[in-house]
């Protein structure tokens, strides 16, 4: 089995689980997880924070967004574009976010109203919040495969930007390995509503 393929049955593996979770169940684990992340000395410090608005079954993101927001960080988050890179808009609150549905039978997003700000603007962030479906004990990520945040990280490394890198999962989310490719980068930490991971 490739490791592509390895890949591919994870995640079918973990949207199975994360679709069984119920509607109580995934408010209580972003209440849980906002708390935890917002433990991290990193979030603590930081002036500006590029994140996203979880969809689906994703582990619930605004309250985070809302307690950062009232912290005064700036929080920065993603406008997808056609070549399926990322553009970064400020968070303004729910409000002010806009709904651009993905195609027929395809997920939601939510973005920021108006301009984005660009492709580089997420090189101010001093951290950045990613979405993905499973994490090693090595800190490697498992993303969606979309090659979006291949992107941005592949952006930040080039311009010499070390922000640290933080996944938001479900407990279950947390690996032993996830299968990886030369490109795949390790996260900082990963947050789980029941603690926090810390890699390297």
């Amino acid at each position: 089995m490739t490791e592509e393929d390895a890949k591919r049955r994870l995640r079918a593996e973990i949207l199975a689980a994360r679709r069984r979770l119920t509607d109580d169940e995934r408010r209580a684990a972003g209440r849980a997880l906002a708390a935890r992340a917002l433990e991290l000395p990193e979030l603590a410090r930081a002036r500006t924070v590029a994140a996203y608005v979880s969809v689906g079954s994703e582990p619930e993101t605004r309250a985070l967004l809302d307690a950062l927001r009232g912290r005064g960080v700036r929080v920065l988050l993603p406008v997808l574009r056609e070549d399926d890179d990322l553009d970064w808009g400020e968070y303004r609150g729910a409000d002010a976010l806009v709904a651009r549905p993905l195609g027929a039978g395809r997920m939601t997003l939510l973005e920021p109203g108006g301009a984005p700000d660009g492709v580089e603007a997420v090189l101010a962030a001093d951290v950045v919040l990613l979405p993905g479906l499973a994490v090693d004990r090595g800190g490697l990520r498992l993303g969606r495969g979309g090659g979006s945040y291949d992107r941005v990280l592949a952006r930040l490394d080039a311009a010499g930007a070390a922000p640290a890198l933080v996944v938001l999962l479900h407990d279950a989310e947390l690996r032993d390995t996830v299968p990886a490719e030369p490109h795949d980068r390790p996260v900082t930490a990963a947050v789980t509503p029941s603690g926090l991971h810390r890699f390297g």
